[in-house]
């Protein structure tokens, strides 16, 4: 069964001039629905998580004060985002709807987030439009409960990961790997335990040479259960934050590549959407659409259910 995860509370009224495409999230899913593809899926929408659940990620104190809207100027300024009720509660929903699709993936082999990526995030707060580290909480959580052994986080987002790094360094069963622009924010970088920095300007075959050498690495020496894949839509050529030359077709690849050489090795993938910054939101979600659109039309070389057969 291929399950795709989104909850309706991840957009909200937001103004749409800021940097961050708040509305992606809602876009994204009318997309999705509008090309039919969600008729050929099982959708499925997180709880809130705990604060108790992400305090074993984040400070308590910063946890508390993000639910409760007590952050510092400070922490806000590094946040990027004005707290609102509403950003609390879709922080608190899309934490939880990752670590529900690594769960998903676990059970079926693929399932995909309408949001999450949000690797900017440290232990002690949000920082660059990130207010928890969903693909560490969701680490975490599976670690400890013994649902998996070996969690890799494979990170393309344009941005290096450098939240994801923080936490997770040192902490047993987890292996973080970060794909960025070399001359892209954050700045300086953090430590992952394999970081593959990239040049501004690299095209499709430049990257995905890269990408399928840094797989072959990866899946040989670390041998993952489940892989969380940030599929970053902002190594696109005409991200406004981005510095690459990858076009949409070289970002199908990528998936692609990613998908085809986890599942055929029998290791589940949990996708999450990451970063993509247009002023042209609908653009933007075509371009978040492509890992699900690429998932669904190869779901049967799978062996991944469809609702549906597709046309």
């Amino acid at each position: 069964m291929l399950n795709f995860v989104y909850h309706p509370d991840y957009s909200y009224d937001f103004p749409d001039h800021h940097r961050f495409p708040m509305s992606k999230f809602f876009r994204l899913h009318r997309w999705l629905q509008d090309q039919g593809l969600l008729d050929q899926v099982w959708v499925q929408s997180p709880d809130k998580a705990s604060i108790g659940d992400l305090s074993r990620v984040h400070d308590l104190a910063y946890v508390t004060a993000m639910a409760d809207g007590s952050l510092s100027d400070a922490q806000l300024k590094r946040l990027r985002l004005p707290w609102t009720p509403e950003l609390a509660n879709r922080s608190f929903l899309a934490a939880n709807g990752t670590y529900l699709t690594c769960q998903l993936a676990i059970r079926h082999g693929l399932a995909l987030h309408m949001a999450g990526g949000t690797h900017h995030s440290h232990r002690e707060g949000g920082a660059g439009f990130c207010v928890f580290n969903d693909m560490a909480y969701a680490t975490i959580r599976l670690l400890e409960s013994a649902q998996v052994e070996r969690v890799l986080i494979l990170d393309t987002d344009v941005h290096q990961g450098d939240g994801t790094a923080q936490i997770l360094k040192g902490y047993p069963g987890s292996f973080t790997c970060s794909l960025h622009c070399q001359q892209n924010y954050p700045h300086p970088k953090a430590c992952s335990d394999l970081d593959v920095p990239i040049q501004k300007g690299c095209d499709d075959q430049g990257y995905l040479d890269i990408l399928e050498r840094t797989l072959d690495l990866l899946l040989e020496r670390f041998a993952p259960d489940l892989v969380i894949y940030d599929a970053g839509a902002d190594i696109h050529e005409h991200d406004q934050l981005g510095l690459l030359q990858v076009s949409a077709e070289g970002m199908a690849q990528r998936d692609h590549l990613v998908f085809d050489r986890c599942i055929r090795d029998g290791i589940a993938v949990a996708g999450v959407i990451g970063g993509g910054y247009s002023a042209d939101r609908e653009a933007l979600v075509s371009l978040h659409g492509i890992p699900f659109r690429v998932a669904i039309e190869n779901a049967g070389k799978w062996g991944l259910r469809l609702r549906k057969t597709v046309a």
